[in-house]
């Protein structure tokens, strides 16, 4: 009897040990779900809060101008119903989308003094983020094509980019392309669980500053995320790339300096957009790597999410005759209203 009570009081000290590690392995950890998380955008300084403000206000409305302005000249002007127009007002589009989605709110916590976002709200934020942004880079990948056939075939140019065909290009660039990427960056970064510290250092849900709050491992979620990216990001770049080399090949063989110079000026503004687009981006990627303050990279990525979407209907409208006449007759009809 002495034996059977020392071999289950063994076994009920050896259940309790377990049952110790087990807890003891869990709560560290603290897997609580959370349900907010706190923006801390740029600076805590009470006296930059109204400059911020204002100059976010500024850029906000410039970009949401500007842009409505070239639909409303595209739309408007039956000469510019063709499928390079028909690209640059849906790009317009989407860049009003593209900065909707984290400027307004950044506006919004300077005024309230609250800078608490939802996880949901989060997931939402990031989901239009992406699929504005993948929608930029799909229509400047297809504004390259309609260049290429333009200037290497010009002659099949009417048959090959046709309106139903563009109609066709941007609905599944922003129903499959963009749709789909939005939606499994968002299903990657639900996947998350975030333990105690729920601060961004950004004026936005950053999908990056995400992964390093997570509290569990997130080797999985980085390897999806840069084959995501490069997949939906490095197919339209090599698509640019692709077509500005043919593009300047051709250009080279013409016999003439006027004719190169007429074709090259045909591109000059959808290549001032490229730089633009992916330059910023770039920099913000090797900002990013360089400098390990995240309020730099906050800084830095005010360039490519504020400032490229403000400054392209500056650039289209600026080096294209067509849409400055387009311009000036919707600003002379209105004046006339």
């Amino acid at each position: 009897m002495l034996a059977i009570r020392q071999q289950s009081q063994r076994a009920n000290q050896s259940k309790r040990r377990k049952t110790s590690s087990c807890l003891c392995s869990v709560e560290p950890q603290n897997v609580t779900p959370v349900l907010e998380f706190l923006l801390l955008g740029f600076s805590d300084d009470p006296e930059l809060q109204p400059l911020t403000c204002s100059l976010f206000l500024s850029m906000y409305l410039v970009t949401v101008l500007g842009n409505l302005l070239i639909i409303l000249a595209v739309s408007s002007d039956s000469h510019l119903h063709t499928p390079m127009y028909s690209f640059l007002s849906t790009l317009s589009l989407s860049d009003i989308g593209f900065t909707s989605t984290t400027v307004p709110k950044v506006i919004w916590d300077i005024q309230t003094h609250n800078r608490a976002m939802s996880h949901t709200g989060c997931l939402i934020q990031l989901s239009f983020f992406y699929l504005f942004g993948c929608l930029d880079s799909v229509l400047l990948s297809m504004m390259a094509y309609d260049r290429f056939v333009a200037v290497c075939y010009p002659l099949h140019y009417p048959v090959i980019m046709n309106p139903r065909l563009c109609r066709l290009l941007i609905l599944v660039s922003f129903l499959v392309v963009s749709l789909l990427d939005s939606q499994l960056h968002c299903l990657i970064m639900s996947q998350l669980t975030f333990c105690t510290n729920v601060e961004i250092p950004h004026f936005f849900c950053d999908p990056p500053q995400l992964l390093k709050l997570s509290c569990n491992d997130t080797s999985t979620n980085k390897i999806f995320m840069y084959f995501i990216g490069a997949i939906f990001g490095g197919i339209p770049v090599l698509g640019i790339l692709c077509s500005y080399i043919r593009i300047v090949s051709s250009i080279l063989r013409l016999p003439s300096t006027g004719g190169k110079y007429k074709a090259f000026s045909t591109c000059g503004s959808h290549l001032s957009v490229v730089g633009l687009y992916y330059g910023t981006g770039l920099g913000v990627y090797l900002s990013s790597t360089v400098s390990h303050s995240p309020r730099k990279t906050a800084v830095a990525s005010v360039m490519y999410a504020v400032v490229a979407p403000m400054l392209n209907p500056f650039i289209y409208s600026l080096r294209n005759r067509d849409i400055k006449k387009a311009l000036q007759r919707l600003l002379n009809r209105k004046a006339l209203c």
